[in-house]
């Protein structure tokens, strides 16, 4: 097999951007989980998010920016700037497969990531919030170049005292603490904490006049749905139109803002989704209530972003700070299309509640499906690049339509900050990054991307080449979008491009290979991501 062996020249995008950019940015990566594609308002979505939106207002929107529909193996590829078989987490970090490559459930030795690329060009490095990439497996981030960190290895907490969660833990550098310990100030909100502990370790950053890379990692908004009780109160009847009705909306603003076209048409209503109009009075509470939960966490989220930019501008250092705003993967459908809205005072520490599929079909609109997929509604993810120093002020609140993937995170910061990939690390040779930086990008030139972006995960696989998208769910023939035409997957035009549908399939299949990817042998899956039957390689229950 033959591996590649180039590593990308940087500091051609950098230097492209604005005149006022004369030295190396600090660097905040800031990634949230299950969030849907709309469900933030500069993206279309009818919950307030007024500091992300600012963000957005000040800084570049990417259209089609792409993640890979699961958690573990978004943060690998965000990490290492390799797809996720190829670092090792081919699928979540329990999925660990004795002789198998790409299910090693732990980054692999041959990666390197963001914080050991920066670490040596002489940058602070420190993460807060969900890890889930291995540490079980000896892979924690103080093992992976991060010199400061807060984190849980896996996520799923929001309070200290969450029910069912005794067993869950705190690692402050690597030291397992307690939920409550008081070395944490002992109660505590986890978005809150994420943000509290990030600016700390910035602070500890300018003591040592470094520039800093923080990698925010939030666990919201993942089930289960936890916010405090006065941000839920808020948005209870917010919601009474239903799904329907907020879709449609949120995808006519979304035409009018100019974030998709207009020749794009709304995705259907799913099959087992019923109408707004025909759930009965009860059950219309019920939905209005995990929603209302779902936007209280998204309010907290947008909160807590606000809090960490206040923070960088009250530090005098958020002008000189490149921050990346992403999420792991779109919508969230598991518990399929009633949710789940279970346990004493929902939305609080001793309750369940996930958003479900009819509520997370709102959040991919205009697309179809969700996490695990690889259709647009499970990969699509909003991406806002924000540095007031380094952006020119004409591309200001500009939407950039060049499609982007998760593996271009670490070549893009690299670019930015000047740093060099290592060829080796450990003593052995480092794997070269497989994206591109986006610096051109965001400056407004083209990328020249010389390869497709190819996606699988359980069987579903896709590849996006230009115009083209090849694309199927597992078990299920391969099918074809013209992006340009119809980026909302509605008009299969397969049967017509025989030709492409060739060419693509043969590039995945030659990628596959090159990339350690295994044929995928669990069961099918609903329309909501639930598995159809037991057995085989992919029979774990959905966690994460």
């Amino acid at each position: 097999m033959t591996r590649r062996t180039f590593f990308p020249v940087l500091g051609a995008g950098a230097s492209a951007l604005a005149q006022g950019a004369r030295k190396r940015p600090n660097v905040v990566v800031i990634l949230v989980d299950d969030m849907g594609f709309s469900d933030i308002g500069c993206y279309g979505g009818e919950i307030p998010t007024p500091n992300i939106d600012k963000l957005a207002a000040r800084g570049v929107r990417f259209t089609q920016f792409y993640n890979t529909a699961r958690c573990s193996p978004s943060r690998a590829a965000l990490l290492t700037g390799l797809y996720p078989h190829e670092a090792g987490m081919g699928h979540l970090d329990n999925d660990v497969r004795p002789g198998s490559r790409g299910y090693r459930g732990r980054l692999v030795d041959e990666s390197v990531t963001i914080a050991e690329v920066l670490q040596p060009a002489g940058y602070f490095t420190a993460m807060t919030g969900k890890w889930h990439v291995g540490q079980q497996h000896g892979t924690g981030p103080w093992q992976r170049g991060f010199q400061r960190s807060l984190n849980m290895a896996a996520g799923g907490v929001y309070y200290s005292d969450q029910a069912g969660k005794e067993s869950t833990k705190l690692y402050l550098d690597g030291k397992e603490l307690a939920l409550n310990a008081a070395e944490v100030g002992g109660s505590w909100y986890s978005t809150d904490l994420w943000t509290k502990y990030g600016l700390q370790f910035i602070d500890e950053a300018r003591k040592e006049k470094k520039p800093f890379f923080l990698y925010l990692a939030h666990n919201a908004p993942h089930f289960p749905l936890m916010a405090p009780e006065e941000d839920i109160a808020r948005f209870r009847g917010k919601f009474k139109d239903g799904w329907d009705k907020l879709r449609a909306a949120r995808y006519e603003r979304q035409v009018k803002m100019g974030l998709i076209e207009k020749s794009w048409r709304l995705s259907e209503r799913p099959p087992d989704t019923p109408a707004w109009d025909k759930v009965e009075a009860k059950e219309k509470e019920r939905f209005e209530e995990i929603m209302a939960i779902f936007a209280a966490t998204m309010a907290a989220l947008d909160r807590a972003i606000g809090r960490l930019v206040d923070g960088l501008r009250q530090r005098g250092v958020l002008d000189d700070t490149l921050i990346l705003f992403m999420s792991d993967n779109g919508g969230n459908g598991e518990s399929g299309p009633r949710g789940r809205l279970e346990g004493s005072r929902a939305g609080g520490p001793a309750s369940t509640v996930f958003l479900g599929m009819n509520w997370a079909t709102l959040g991919n609109t205009p697309f179809r499906r969700y996490k695990h997929f690889t259709h647009e509604g499970g990969i699509a993810t909003p991406l806002i690049a924000h540095w007031p120093a380094g952006i020119a002020k004409e591309r200001e609140g500009k939407f950039e339509k060049q499609p982007g993937h998760l593996v271009d995170i670490l070549p893009t910061v690299a670019d930015a900050a000047g740093a060099k990939v290592p060829t080796q690390i450990r003593g052995v040779t480092v794997l070269a990054p497989e994206g591109v930086s986006l610096m051109p990008a965001i400056a407004g030139k083209a990328l020249g991307r010389k390869q497709p972006l190819f996606f699988m995960h359980e069987g579903n696989r896709a590849v996006r080449d230009g115009k083209w998208k090849l694309v199927s769910k597992y078990m299920d023939p391969w099918e074809l979008y013209d992006m340009d035409e119809d980026r909302t997957e509605l008009r299969n035009v397969a049967g017509q491009h025989a030709d492409v549908v060739a060419r693509l399939s043969a590039a995945y299949e030659a990628w596959a290979k090159r990339t350690f990817v295994e044929q995928w042998t669990g069961p099918r899956r609903t329309d909501w991501g639930s598995e159809i039957g037991g057995g085989g390689a992919g029979k774990k229950k959905s966690v994460e």
